[in-house]
Parts: structure tokens; sequence; C-alpha cells
């Protein structure tokens, strides 16, 4: 799999001046957070509830990753992911809204919009003395552009390699030319991607004393405008501002759909050294800054 591990490790000097709620990563208040939705949140999956017929797409790989009781936020449901040692694929949830080319694509919010900026925020838990580092694929947004599933940009979070294992990477790309034209012509179309620059973050989210404990993972990407390189890709770890890529050009002039969909995913490449588990809690995708 290709990947542009050119990661930016300078201090980040940007900082978000959004007022947002911010509370404890791990707070009362987070089982049935869906039943009171905020303004701009167009979905919003706390597992407290059986949504999963709502996703366009569930993998639960033969049970691997499940709606669990009592292993969420606060004492919840969540999802949990098992890795048997060895094993690559543990399953995926993915959402689709705004406007789709299928309808394959089930949209969760009537389909109707062409998104040029969103939000989304998960909790994501390791099981104490988790290790191997992140396990890569975490989760991504998109624009789907054709019913093939080719892709006109991706914004990738995952873990990095070797020495970066333990840190979330931003890794953007797009699927179209510098103007705009469309070259993907299916799913994970890696070599017609033009890669934007990886940059990983600054917090050693799986290593040492972070697993084990509840942390807030959001993540803010903005479209560049019409031939402009203003493109904007965010990660907030527990509402700290963790990694940064600005000036991109995701889209040249290419306007056939919007920002249409998140996957969440549990992908090792290599396999979990181990037997260990995961956990993720707490799934909403907005228009407006979410918080922790």
């Amino acid at each position: 799999m290709i990947q542009s591990w050119l990661f930016a490790l300078g201090i980040l000097s940007t900082v978000d001046t959004t007022v947002v709620r911010v509370v404890s990563p791990v707070t009362a208040s987070l089982p049935n957070e869906c039943d009171t939705p905020q303004p701009g949140w167009i979905w919003c999956d706390d597992f407290d509830q059986d949504r999963l017929a709502q996703y366009f797409e569930f993998d639960g790989a033969k049970g691997s990753f499940a709606r669990t009781a009592a292993v969420g936020n606060g004492g919840s449901w969540a999802m949990g992911a098992h890795f048997a040692a060895g094993q690559v694929s543990v399953g995926s949830l993915k959402v689709a809204f705004g406007r789709t080319p299928a309808a394959g694509f089930r949209a969760v919010d009537g389909g109707t919009v062409d998104y040029r900026e969103l939000y989304w925020r998960i909790y994501l838990r390791n099981q104490p003395g988790w290790v191997g580092g992140g396990g890569d694929k975490l989760t991504r947004m998109m624009v789907l552009a054709t019913g093939s599933w080719a892709q006109a940009m991706m914004a990738h979070v995952w873990s990095g390699g070797k020495a970066d294992r333990n840190y979330l990477v931003l890794d953007p790309a797009s699927g179209t030319d510098r103007q705009g034209n469309l070259q993907t012509t299916a799913y994970n179309d890696f070599p017609k991607f033009r890669w934007l620059g990886a940059v990983r973050g600054s917090t050693s989210l799986f290593g040492g004393s972070q697993t084990g404990a509840w942390h807030c993972v959001e993540v803010r990407v903005r479209l560049n405008d019409a031939g402009q390189a203003n493109g904007l890709f965010e990660l907030w770890i527990d509402g700290t501002l963790d990694g940064r890529a600005a000036n991109l050009n995701w889209l040249g002039s290419y306007a056939g759909f919007g920002l249409n969909a998140v996957f969440l995913e549990n992908y090792w490449n290599a396999g979990s050294p181990v037997a260990q588990d995961r956990y993720l809690d707490n799934f909403v995708v907005s228009t407006a800054r979410i918080g922790c």
C-alpha cells in the first residue's frame, strides 16, 4: 500500500479559537449522548441504541467487531474490536451523508447537500497493556465520486510506521489532478492519488500510560475553493490541537460531489502481534466543532 510518510515534526503554531464544550475524556454525560443532539450534528451514534442498520455498510468480521455492553464511556455500550494474534481485518463501519453517486451509499441526512467542511469525532480506548502501536487504519473521510467507489479525495487518519507507530498521522490524498479532473476509477486507487504531505500528531496515543484510557479524537476537513490551495485538515486529541495540514489542493476545481462518507476501521496491515481489544464510542459527524 502506498503511503506518503513525510511527517511534519515541527511545533504547531496555529490555534483554533472556536468556542466548544470541552469536558473530561471520560464523562457520565456521554452515555445516550445522541438523545440530545447539538446544532450542526448530521450523524450521532453512541451505540446505546442499535443504529447499525443505518450505516450503508457494516462489517462485523464474523463477530470480531460488535456492539458490546458495559465497555463504553460511563459503562455504556460501545463497539468492541477484538484482534486475534495475527489478525489483519477486524471490521468497519461506513456512514454516508449528503449527496452521493449511487443509491447504495444510503445517506443518513436526506442526501441533498454537498458538504465542503465537516468535523467528526470518535472516542477510542485501547486495552491496558496494548502493544504494537496504532494498528494502522482508524478512520477516514472522503468524497465518493462514482458508483464504483472511486474517491475524489481521502482524509486518512491512521498510525505511522516504525518509530512513529504510536502516533496518529494525517495523510491527505487527492483523487483528481491539480485542475480537478477525476483520476481514480475504483476504491483505494492509490497509484492514481496525489499525496499531499503527511503530518504526524504530537501525542503518543498508542504507547505507555495512554493505553487503557479513553481518548477523544476529533478531525476537521475543509475542502479547497475552486482553483485555490486553501484546504485544511486538522486533528485534536482530548480537545487539544495535535496536528494540522494547511494550504491543501484537495480537488482542484472538481465540484461533482462534496464530502459524503466517513469510515471507522480496524485494519492492521501486518496483523496484531498479540490478541488484544480496542473500543470505539460516541461517534459524531457535524458541520461545526463537536468537542469532547
